[in-house]
């Protein structure tokens, strides 16, 4: 898959939890992904709390991101006007932190394609009108 791959907190628990709905097929993608794929800190937050409930281990995502293989793609301090912006824009949905980072990393990298669940991303845009890319299983 050529650009940037922006992973989201479900296909990441997903890919290291073996048994959860969609594993086969997130393993099936991410053979095709090239790394790193760009996340932030808060969908790393939430795949670690959901990995826990799942009785899962969390080492798992920091060995991905010693190898390089995950990297955190923006510094929130950098983007606070921007987030803030997309949280009241959104706040009908209601739109997560982890939600407008991702959005935020598809406005900065024109090319990327967000790695989610989560409808919403059919619903969101970047730069305000843009569709944003998404890799998603079929409904």
């Amino acid at each position: 898959m050529k650009g940037a791959v922006l992973l989201d907190a479900g296909p990441l628990v997903a890919f290291l939890a073996a048994g959860i709905e969609h594993h086969g097929w997130v393993c099936e993608q991410w053979k095709r992904l090239h790394p790193p794929l760009l996340t932030c800190e808060p969908v790393l937050t939430e795949a670690a709390f959901l990995l826990k409930r799942e009785g899962q281990e969390t080492d798992p995502i920091f060995e991905l991101l010693e190898r390089g293989v995950l990297r955190v793609g923006l510094e929130l301090e950098d983007q606070l006007a921007d987030l803030r912006a997309l949280m009241r824009r959104y706040r009908d949905r209601p739109m997560s932190l982890a939600d407008a980072c991702l959005v935020r990393l598809a406005e900065l990298h024109s090319n990327g394609v967000v790695f989610t669940f989560d409808g919403d991303f059919r619903i969101y845009r970047r730069h305000g009108n843009k569709v944003i890319p998404v890799l998603m299983p079929e409904t």
